[in-house]
């Protein structure tokens, strides 16, 4: 019988070896550097096999307790370890045979479909009013940002099509599946287990913060588009105008101050004078559109961060990714904000000082909503007039001019609360879609499906993003979890609100950074996401501060942005405590080194904005230092 310490010590470093395995082949297989499918479905069922093993939860069981009553602090410490271990697996573990087949076939059908999804095509008509091939990302952005609406229309019909393609190429089997699956383990549907697995609730729990926030924020979706209406006529929320209207001009605007190949300068920056280290870790990072890629935007950890049984610093290795197209109106904004969302996943995910790699880790017993705060938090300071007039500025230097700010506030603002209910919409959508009967499940019921929660919740006949379009709904472990995203964002303007009670502001505040490893990071997973919350604001979750916000009128988001802007005019900052992230970024296109920070961060950038001028010579990035 192996001694507790000896179970302990084999799970760390058995679940490092299949978990990078894993990552490594999740990573090659997503970004389309290889085409081994087989060898990552083998990889994904071992991991899955590992962390839902009934043996080793016996066996973790079984080393608990044999601990002695009396500890001391080694013995504190390996129990800690094995009850984040018991956690992961109790979390995960997969009790019958029955289930354990189901999810082998699941691993199989949702691999089989992202392989057909990877040769799918999707074709709009651009800028230049020519047909491309495109991605998602280039799709939603010609939806707000081209001016010609045949060329928009072009764009909601390719999101269109994924629904359709989708249930016809296998995910109504793959619903079915779910369900089965979930029905195994004694769970009435797939979205019920999930919700459990994934934040400790009920789906009726959840529900009624849902609703609750349903009903604070109807009236300013239904004002926001009747004001639209009134302005622009009845055709303005037809889904392929609505995203174009509600952001007037303003991003086409705003692209000289937010260059593309600027992104990456301003991201290290900024989050290095926040205070935030990515303690050694390695980062790689692949920004650009490329074919068979995919799609969407998403942080893991091949290598989690934790201290080792001898007290040493293991370092984290961590891949992300965005879809940007550099020389597309609007590119820059959302490549900067992918930067900020998963550079804060990254700088979470490299900052648990626990000692496992099973607290340092995306997945349950983790909870999405309180992984996605730490991203969240991060992407929502580039929101900010202050952020802005410090870090946008054109290729002549100047500063983003105020009038802009307030434009882009008139134009967002309205729409707040539709925004936030474009989260709240999928969660609707997807607990009536595991509720139906298996003979309920075809192309036209679902299709009616969607088109009817987003009538209920945006209050429009069908969204600009049709909701089977969102590729989280393909992916089982990412399906029946998109309500983490609105329970992260109530936890974001918690936080913010917090440190601007604290300090009276957040933009380049270096006090940020170690605040976050402390209470939000360091932890892993081995609090609950109320106890982060608390440890910082003093508070438990609390919704109230996102509803305010999204309530605020024009006039008063802008009071508040004035005050922000004068604020930091005559601020003294304070100097940031390190002078890099502490990270070793590598910045790759597929299988090419486009630019890495050996030699220094400054270095890594010129080679970045290099590059992009060489590959895309017609963007209007510019070299301006600030």
């Amino acid at each position: 019988m192996p001694s507790a310490r000896e179970v302990f010590d084999t799970l760390n470093s058995d679940y490092l070896r299949v978990h990078k395995t894993k990552e490594d082949l999740f990573w090659a297989t997503y970004m389309a550097t290889s085409g081994d499918d087989a060898g990552f479905v083998r990889a994904e069922e071992s991991y899955k096999n590992f962390i839902a093993d009934p043996a080793r939860l016996a066996l973790v069981r079984d080393a608990l307790n044999g601990l002695p009553s009396s500890e001391g602090e080694a013995t504190r410490t390996l129990r800690h370890g094995l009850d984040g271990w018991r956690a992961l697996i109790e979390c995960n573990v997969i009790e019958t045979d029955l289930a354990r087949q189901l999810m082998s076939d699941l691993i199989k059908l949702e691999a089989d479909l992202f392989a057909k999804h990877r040769t799918h095509v999707l074709r709009h008509i651009n800028e230049a009013g020519a047909w491309e091939d495109a991605s998602l990302g280039t799709l939603g952005t010609n939806l707000a940002t081209n001016r010609n609406e045949a060329a928009r229309k072009s764009s909601y019909d390719g999101l269109m099509s994924i629904e359709r393609w989708a249930l016809e190429n296998g995910l109504i089997e793959i619903v079915k599946k779910r369900n089965a699956f979930a029905r195994a383990q004694g769970f009435a549907n797939f979205f019920d287990y999930k919700v459990r697995k994934n934040e400790c609730m009920s789906a009726d729990q959840l529900f009624r913060i849902l609703d609750d926030f349903e009903a604070r924020t109807h009236d300013a979706n239904a004002r926001a588009l009747r004001e639209l209406e009134q302005k622009h006529g009845a055709s303005a929320i037809k889904p392929w105008n609505l995203r174009f209207y509600k952001s007037g001009d303003v991003t086409r605007q705003l692209d000289p101050y937010l260059s593309f190949g600027q992104g990456l300068r301003r991201w290290v920056e900024s989050f290095r004078k926040l205070g935030i280290s990515y303690r050694g870790a390695t980062l790689q990072l692949d920004l650009l559109e490329r074919k068979g890629k995919f799609q969407n935007g998403f942080c893991h950890a091949p290598v989690p961060s934790f201290y080792d049984r001898n007290g040493a610093w293991v370092a984290g290795e961590i891949n992300f990714t965005a879809s940007a197209q550099p020389d597309q109106i609007g590119s820059g904004a959302r490549a900067i904000a992918t930067l900020f969302h998963e550079g804060g996943h990254a700088a979470h995910f490299s900052n648990v000082t626990q000692n496992s790699p099973c607290f340092s880790q995306e997945f349950p017993p983790t909870s999405m909503a309180y992984a996605e705060t730490q991203s969240m938090f991060c992407d929502s300071l580039l929101e900010d007039a202050d952020w802005l007039k410090r870090y946008a500025k054109n290729a002549a230097g100047e500063s983003i001019p105020d009038e802009l700010i307030h434009a882009k506030i008139e134009a967002d603002q309205p729409f707040a609360a539709w925004n936030e209910r474009g989260i709240l919409v999928v969660p609707y959508f997807e607990r009536a879609l595991y509720q139906l009967a298996d003979d309920e499940l075809n192309t036209e019921r679902l299709i009616a499906l969607a088109r009817e929660s987003e009538q209920r919740i945006l209050g429009v006949p069908s969204a600009p993003r049709p909701l089977l379009a969102i590729p989280h709904l393909l992916n089982q472990e990412a399906a029946a979890s998109y309500h983490g995203y609105l329970l992260a964002n109530m936890a974001v303007y918690q936080t913010r609100a917090y440190f601007e009670r604290e300090y009276g502001y957040l933009t380049d505040n270096p006090a940020i950074g170690p605040a976050l490893a402390k209470h939000y990071w360091s932890p892993g997973n081995s609090i609950s996401h109320d106890d982060t919350l608390k440890s910082l604001t003093g508070e438990s979750f609390n919704a109230k501060y996102l509803a305010d916000s999204c309530n605020q009128t024009v006039e008063q988001v802008w009071h508040d942005a004035q005050n922000k802007m004068s604020a930091a005019v005559t601020r003294a900052y304070p100097l940031p405590g390190a002078s890099s992230l502490d990270a070793h970024i590598r910045i790759v296109h597929g299988a090419e080194l486009i630019a890495e920070n050996r030699e220094s961060d400054e270095a890594m950038c010129e080679q970045f904005e290099r590059w992009i001028k060489e590959h895309y010579p017609a963007t209007r990035d510019d070299v301006t230092r600030h």
